[in-house]
């Protein structure tokens, strides 16, 4: 059997529960906070917040912090014996004082932490603390920063065809800005580390991180250690969607630093407003553009300047905005492409990966457009968006093939059937004519979505597969658990892989001394690159039983068969033995239980300075029908109803999935419609400050803004070739069709106004600017009357 071919029967397919759902509901689920009250001696931590978005620290004076009962000791510069760093491009600084840095680059950055024997008195400790700082000038929005020409990391461009000659052929040529919000991960759980030195002198972590390899570094170089003697462990994360890719490593650097200093084990646990107030979120982008259309509508020519707001220092915003650039043509053939890539930098909290990883704003993009210039065009928004629909043969401005571009179409006319999309849209117009001061809006977007990650030696990863004697199996991988079921889908693939039920399978938490070198759980792919790893351990071992199994059976190897815990001779499955039994008996034939299995994604390249190559295995595909209903007096708006098609291949799990399509599409809806960020830009002394830290001030989606009516399938009959049995990544992806929402939004908003006119739409689509966008509508519909007069 190839290492993709997909078994007779097995548990991959099978609609299981999340392998941890009872530990969830019932409250025995343990996360990295949990562990530490099982330790002695525990230290907690506390930082010290500069209450500025830019200043020079003058002072800072730490001399009355040790007279707080309970505290034992304050971590400054002078404390690192290592790099004083945090980041992976060596501009993040880990701690300030005597010969640290002296500039603080946003409000709420730690300058130091204070260690104590309970949280309380670490906090007023750090309230002893005297520092003096000298304000400096402070850039705080992507128009500052343009102004001031204030940009960092590399500014790549995606170039195909002659812009110019493209538009010199176009029939219409329009062009327009377009500035979007960014997003907070308001995970439930937030960043948490527990550090202590154990016997042999290693440095081990326990940390809510996607990237346990990454931290591992990161705390390595930060200790002066080599990795081997750091080791990370992960054993399941209260949501991550990317906020703790990058992020986590300051934080289990800091607990490293003091275990490693007081010799007693160190704990970090921030609060909802540190998190909020210290950790990054989806970049803001602005976005000026022109694009160029045929006679019929179809795309010519884009050209468009992406400016995305990094913060204060890169973290990923260099392959945030590389994907950005990747998705700007989302599902659509563009002839004539460049588009110039732009990071700003602003004294606000390094912005960092959030699901979908700037492949959201750059779909955004090109989905603002067409939505703004179907009307000048004289065409529904619907038929603007298939007729430009890749078709089988064509690549992407980066010159990638769109392989199985079929689906697209397959996928839009499927769900315009399901949804009874033409019906709906004859009744919504005849209810905005019977309703003056009540509109409804209804809109359909496609989504296409590269996965793999951009830097291609990411596309990596390791599992350990040991089975011992009795016939039990326990699997080790590299992917970490975040409550997307990439757990439950591994001991899936496992099951499978060996024909064994899944009782039979335990996993183990994710270590990197169990699993080295790993990738970060992100980019949709980690059951892609743990799912081939594991399986391949898998094979190996059973390609060892089966030729034990063979001698007792008295057939080839080749015609040996794994199935259900039995294992029997091809075409008689009433013959053979227990698997357990084929497990001892290979035991006692000194066969080899146990694998490290490997696998990487065959296909990849990518020359990321010239904006070329083949940087995605496969695309995914998906559209959604959303319908709104927005009231003329005040904006407020309800989602009436929603249908959603998603291309998950074969799917590994298909609750899980269909959970991950529910979720990202309301993650997204949310995004787009309701948690706006907003930052004190005033020029008084909270300039910078965060402003919306907590959940009363920071909107998120709840109940009552889920659709009424909540459709969603996926796609039948979508095996994709190359991939572990057949499946395709589903984390990222749906997130783009919430488009639809905001879409229809905009359709209803112009519902108020005169037809033929393009209406604009700010991002994020709240209550208030869905208000503004159709008092404008309405404010022309009174003037046409009154020319009309």
């Amino acid at each position: 059997m190839s290492l993709f071919e997909r078994p007779p029967l097995g548990a991959v397919g099978d609609p299981v529960p999340h392998e941890s759902a009872d530990l969830h509901v019932t409250g025995h689920a343990l996360y990295t906070d949990d562990l530490g009250v099982r330790l002695h001696n525990l230290l907690h931590a506390w930082p010290l917040q500069a209450p500025h978005a830019h200043a020079r620290l003058l002072k800072l004076d730490t001399s009355p912090v040790l007279s707080v009962p309970g505290v034992v000791r304050v971590l400054t510069a002078a404390d690192v014996p290592g790099v004083n760093d945090a980041g992976v491009k060596h501009d993040e600084p880990l701690l300030f004082g005597e010969n640290g840095p002296n500039e603080v680059m946003f409000y709420g950055q730690a300058v130091c932490w204070v260690l104590a024997d309970s949280t309380e008195a670490a906090r007023l400790g750090a309230e002893a603390i005297r520092a003096e700082y000298e304000v400096l000038p402070a850039l705080l929005t992507i128009a500052e920063a343009i102004a001031e020409d204030s940009f960092q990391g590399s500014q790549p461009t995606l170039r195909r065809g002659d812009v110019a000659l493209g538009f010199g052929e176009a029939a219409h040529v329009f062009e327009g800005e377009f500035e979007f919000g960014g997003q907070e991960h308001f995970y439930l759980e937030t960043n948490a580390a527990l550090a202590y030195t154990d016997e042999s002198g290693q440095m081990f972590i326990q940390s809510s991180t996607q990237h346990p390899t990454e931290t591992q570094e990161i705390v390595a170089h930060v200790l002066g250690l080599t990795s081997s003697q750091v080791t990370v462990q992960c054993l399941r994360m209260g949501g991550g969607f990317g906020g703790k890719e990058m992020q986590p490593h300051g934080f289990a650097a800091i607990a490293a630093l003091g275990a490693t200093l007081t010799g007693r084990p160190v704990r970090v646990r921030l609060n909802r407003t540190q998190d909020l107030t210290m950790t990054g979120k989806r970049h803001p982008f602005h976005a000026r553009w022109k694009v160029g259309f045929d006679e019929s509508g179809r795309l010519h020519a884009l050209q468009a300047t992406l400016s995305s707001d990094g913060g204060w220092s890169l973290d990923l915003s260099e392959p945030v905005l590389a994907r950005a650039l990747c998705h700007i043509d989302n599902a659509y053939y563009l002839p004539h492409v460049e588009v110039l890539g732009r990071i700003c930098k602003t004294n606000k909290t390094s912005q960092t990966a959030f699901r979908g990883f700037g492949g959201p704003q750059g779909m955004l993009v090109i989905e603002d457009i067409l939505g703004r210039c179907a009307p000048l065009l004289g065409l529904e928004a619907a038929d603007l968006r298939q007729r430009n629909f890749y078709a089988p043969g064509e690549a992407t401005p980066y010159g990638q093939p769109v392989r199985h571009a079929e689906r697209l179409q397959l996928v839009w006319q499927t769900l315009l059937q399901q949804s009874d999309f033409a019906a709906r849209q004859a009744e919504i117009q005849a209810f905005n004519a019977a309703h003056p001061h009540t509109k409804r809006g209804l809109a359909i977007t496609p989504v296409k979505f590269g996965i793999s990650f951009n830097f291609t030696a990411y596309n990596q990863a390791g599992a350990l597969v040991h089975i011992y004697k009795d016939g039990s199996v326990l699997i080790n991988h590299g992917g970490t658990e975040m409550g997307q079921g990439l757990h439950t889908k591994m001991i899936q693939v496992a099951a499978t892989a060996l024909g064994v039920p899944l009782r039979c399978v335990r996993l183990a938490p994710t270590r990197t001394d169990k699993v080295p070198n790993t990738s970060a759980t992100a980019a949709s792919s980690g059951a892609d690159l743990n799912g081939g790893a594991i399986k391949n351990a898998c094979d190996q071992i059973k390609e060892r039983l089966a030729a034990v199994a063979a001698g007792s059976l008295g057939v080839h190897p080749d015609d040996v068969r794994f199935e259900n815990g039995r294992v029997y001779p091809l075409g008689h499955p009433d013959q053979g033995l227990d698997f357990a039994q084929l497990v001892h008996d290979a035991y006692h034939l000194r066969t080899q239980l146990w694998a490290a299995g490997y696998y990487r994604t065959p296909g990849l390249h990518w020359d990321r300075v010239a904006m070329q190559g083949e940087p995605f295995k496969y695309f995914s595909y998906g559209a959604s029908v959303s319908e709104v209903e927005v009231d003329g007096f005040t904006g407020a708006y309800r989602l009436l109803r929603a249908d959603l098609l998603h291309d998950v291949g074969d799917s590994l799990s298909p609750l899980i999935d269909i959970g991950q399509v529910e979720g990202g599409f309301v993650q997204g809806a949310g995004w787009l419609t309701l948690e706006e960020l907003r930052w004190d830009t005033t020029q008084g002394p909270h300039r910078g400050r965060l402003a919306t830290q907590s959940a009363s001030t920071y909107k998120l989606p709840s109940f009552s803004e889920m659709p009424e009516i909540f459709n969603v399938a996926l796609l039948e009959q979508a095996t994709e070739d190359g991939v572990v049995y057949g499946s395709k990544a589903v984390g990222e992806p749906p997130l783009m069709l919430a488009i639809s929402v905001r879409e229809a939004l905009r359709q209803a908003a112009a519902a108020f106004g005169p037809s033929g006119r393009p209406q604009l739409l700010a991002s994020p689509a709240t209550p208030e600017a869905v208000f503004w966008a159709l008092e404008e509508a309405r404010q022309e519909r009174a003037e046409v009357v009154a020319a009309d007069d």
